[in-house]
């Protein structure tokens, strides 16, 4: 009978499998599925919005260094200007002093050898000087500066003692008495030519001022403009690093909460349309996921309830079996009854688990809360698992504390009842399992302590997820649904309390269940 039972319950389980299998199938086939983003004409790209970003981030900086680039090239003209200046002024110099001495010379020989053929020279050296005054009339800039009026004011005055010079030469070039008066006067034109020289080097110091001031002006400037321009770029690519990096963080919350089943919160990606598209379709993931998951809820609340029927009916034929209201049985025959008895009690206590499963995920734990006795809920809980102790010869320790609280007693004992179980399974024989009851003026701690195995490091963070069964297997030939601490986890939530597992440097695994005095 058991046996056609189980196969009768294992043919509808590969049934609604089949049909959840095909309805998702059907699903992902549906046209309402956000397979293609055709309906927006014009999208706004994520690779578009990054080479914007780029784009307007990289312009001031090119502007800088064209402005920069520029400066340079004209302050570099204007110091070539500045040394082709000084160098002609320096030549200029040179050469006027030069041809005033070739002037003197060819006069002095002239009256010497008194052969005026030797004022050709003179004449060639005027024509010279002339040429070279010239160029320097074209060389200073015309403006009204103090210096360059100065320079100028000089030039000329030596331009004119030179043609006074000049004239009276051509003029008494026949009376070799009033040459010799007119050799003298190249002595004052040469000390003429010495302060135009002068002059000369005085402008030479004010052209490299000027182009140091220049410089240090330039530099101002292109530090003024990158102390303007970083900050504005810094704050540019800070702004488009949020842009860039927010979809992409709010994608990654997204998948993250689809992976830890929080699927109660809607999706929605802000930014490029691409994105946006994609959130779209995370959404729908979330909505199709959550159906499955009601679909797969109420799969498992119809069946739990199926199985209770027959249940039920086995256990009481394994009762009136095993208390010998059919007769009395043999050894042989009372062992099979006690292991009927014991595993169809196991068998209640799975599909127990089951609903209970089934209802938190569906938002029916309400609460119907009296004040109750902790240690009473403990005494309860201690008489069920009494057979599980007495096998493994267990000592159990527990404080004299006891509290009254005001919760419901029979998902109190759940929790208590999932703990203990557990505690039990883990422990070995003739191990202490520590059950300490203590408060605080805002909330009541109920701690267990076995002596077993304890929790592998990398469970310490799963243990309370649906069906996850840790590293380490108890000594049990009937392994248990992984459901056990995460209903006591969500009775406790539900009381506005917690569940920890606690740091513990002895062997063994240290649970604490913490419960507000006062919740509503």
């Amino acid at each position: 009978m058991v046996e056609k039972f189980l196969q009768v319950q294992q043919t509808d389980i590969r049934e609604v499998n089949m049909a959840v299998h095909a309805d998702t199938v059907e699903v992902l086939a549906r046209p309402d599925y956000p397979i293609s983003s055709k309906r927006q004409r014009n999208p706004k790209s994520f690779l578009k919005l990054i080479l914007f970003g780029y784009s307007l981030v990289g312009i001031p900086l090119i502007a800088s260094l064209i402005y920069i680039a520029s400066t340079i090239d004209r302050l570099a003209d204007h110091g070539r200007e500045t040394i082709y200046q000084a160098a002609e002024i320096t030549h200029g110099n040179r050469v006027l002093a030069d041809e005033v001495l070739t002037m003197e010379r060819s006069v002095r020989q002239a009256l010497i050898l008194n052969d005026l053929t030797l004022l050709e020279g003179y004449i060639h050296s005027h024509n010279k000087f002339g040429e070279t005054a010239e160029n320097f009339t074209q060389l200073l800039p015309h403006t009204e500066l103090p210096i360059y009026m100065e320079h100028q004011l000089l030039l000329e005055k030596m331009r004119l003692s030179e043609l006074i010079i000049y004239r009276d030469i051509l003029k008494n070039r026949d009376s070799p008495e009033n040459l010799q008066i007119q050799v003298e006067n190249f002595e004052e034109l040469l000390d003429e030519v010495q302060n135009f020289s002068r002059q000369g080097n005085i402008l030479i110091g004010y052209y490299v001022n000027e182009m140091h001031e220049t410089a240090n002006q330039v530099r101002a400037n292109v530090e003024m403009q990158l102390l303007a321009v970083i900050p504005f770029v810094v704050v540019l690519a800070i702004l488009f690093s949020i842009l860039i990096t927010r979809p992409i963080k709010q994608i990654d919350e997204a998948i993250y909460n689809l992976g830890q089943g929080n699927l109660l919160k809607p999706i929605k990606v802000t930014g490029p349309q691409n994105l946006k598209q994609l959130g779209k379709r995370l959404d729908w993931l979330r909505r199709r996921l959550l159906k499955l998951e009601k679909q797969k809820n109420q799969f498992i609340r119809h069946i739990s309830h199926e199985l209770k029927t027959p249940l039920t009916a086995i256990r009481e034929g394994a009762d009136l079996l095993a208390e010998g209201v059919t007769g009395n049985l043999s050894k042989k025959q009372q062992l099979i009854a006690d292991i009927l008895h014991g595993s169809s009690l196991q068998l209640q206590k799975r599909i127990e688990d089951l609903l209970s499963y089934s209802a938190i995920q569906d938002a029916e734990t309400a609460l119907i809360k009296q004040p109750a006795s902790l240690s009473e809920i403990i005494n309860q809980t201690l008489q069920s698992q009494n057979l599980s102790i007495i096998n493994k010869k267990l000592k159990i320790v527990r404080s004299r504390t006891d509290i009254i609280y005001e919760c419901d007693a029979e998902k109190i004992q759940t929790i208590v009842g999932n703990l203990l179980s557990n505690a039990i399974k883990f422990s070995p024989p003739c191990s202490i399992i520590e059950i300490k009851i203590s408060h605080d003026t805002t909330c009541v701690k109920l701690d267990i302590i076995d002596a077993g195995i304890g929790v592998h490091h990398s469970d310490k963070d799963k243990i309370f997820e649906p069906f996850y069964q840790g590293q380490y297997k108890p000594d049990a030939h009937v392994k248990g649904t992984g459901l056990g601490l995460s209903i006591a986890r969500e009775f406790a939530f539900a009381h506005g309390g917690h569940i920890r597992l606690m740091n513990n440097s002895n062997p063994g695994a240290h649970f604490r269940l913490v419960l507000p005095l006062r919740n509503e």
